[in-house]
C-alpha cells in the first residue's frame, strides 16, 4: 500500500465518522422531535432549521419554583449556558454575538457571563467547563415569581468558545407557569447522576484547534490508528 493511498484510507475513514451535535435538551421535553445526538440545534431561537413541528409536551411548574433543567453534551467545547424564558419563540433574545470577544484559537474566543440576568434571560453562566462533560448534566433555575403563563417558552443555549461563528446552540421547551403548579405531584423531577463541571479528561476538539471530538472520542486518535495499520501493511508488502 502506497503512502498516498493511506492518506487516502485515513481522510476516508475521517470523513465517515458521524458529525454529531453539540447538546441535548432532556429536561424539560423539548418542543420537537430531536434526532438520537441533538439535531435540530443550529438555528435561532430554537434549532429552527428544516422547520420542525413544534410536537412537544407542555411541561407545567409553578411560579418561583427552582426547576432542573437536564441535557447531555454530545460534543465537546469549552463554555457554559443560558436559560431564557419568553411568551413565545419570537420574543426570545437575540443571541449576543456582538459580545463575544475572538481570541487567537477562534472566533468564538470568550462570552462575558451576565451576574444580574434580567428577563427575558433568567440564568447565565451554568455549568461553566473547559473539559469534556461526561453523562447527563443538571443545572438548577430558579423561575420568575411572579411570572405565570399558560404556554410560554423556555430556551436554552450553549454558548462555545473554540468553536467557529455562530457560537451558540439551542434548544427550547414548551412550558406552563401557574401560581399553583402542577396537580398530581412534581412534572420535573430531573435526572440523577452524570457529573458536574470540568468533570472527565481534556477533551481533543478544545484544544486549541477548534475541531470537534465526536461521541466522546478524538477523531484525531482514530486517524492515527488509521495510519500505523496503514505503515504495517506497506512494509508487509515490501519484504
Amino acid at each position: 500500500m502506497r503512502l498516498s493511498q493511506i492518506s487516502i484510507a485515513i481522510a476516508c475513514l475521517v470523513a465517515a465518522t458521524p458529525a454529531y451535535a453539540h447538546f441535548k435538551l432532556e429536561t424539560p421535553t423539548n418542543w420537537t422531535s430531536l434526532s438520537a445526538d441533538g439535531t435540530p440545534q443550529k438555528v435561532a431561537p430554537c434549532g429552527n432549521e428544516g422547520t420542525p413541528a413544534n410536537t412537544g409536551p407542555v411541561t407545567e411548574y409553578k411560579a418561583g419554583q427552582t426547576i432542573n433543567i437536564a441535557f447531555e453534551e454530545t460534543v465537546f467545547h469549552p463554555g457554559h449556558y443560558r436559560v431564557s424564558i419568553a411568551a413565545d419563540q419570537a420574543s426570545l433574545p437575540a443571541d449576543p454575538s456582538k459580545d463575544v470577544v475572538a481570541d487567537s484559537q477562534s472566533e468564538c474566543g470568550s462570552l462575558k457571563i451576565n451576574p444580574a440576568p434580567a428577563m427575558p434571560l433568567v440564568a447565565d453562566g451554568l455549568v461553566v467547563h473547559t473539559t469534556r462533560l461526561t453523562g447527563m448534566q443538571t443545572a438548577q433555575v430558579t423561575l420568575p415569581a411572579g411570572m405565570t403563563c399558560d404556554h410560554c417558552v423556555l430556551q436554552v443555549v450553549e454558548f462555545m468558545s473554540d468553536h467557529p461563528a455562530p457560537c451558540f446552540y439551542h434548544h427550547c421547551a414548551n412550558i406552563k407557569i401557574s401560581t399553583n403548579g402542577p396537580t398530581g405531584g412534581t412534572v420535573d423531577a430531573g435526572p440523577t447522576g452524570g457529573t458536574g463541571p470540568d468533570a472527565g479528561v481534556d477533551g481533543g476538539g478544545g484544544n486549541g484547534g477548534g475541531g470537534c471530538s465526536v461521541a466522546g472520542k478524538d477523531v484525531t486518535g482514530v486517524a492515527l490508528l488509521a495510519l500505523t495499520v496503514g505503515l504495517v501493511l506497506a512494509r508487509r508488502r515490501r519484504r
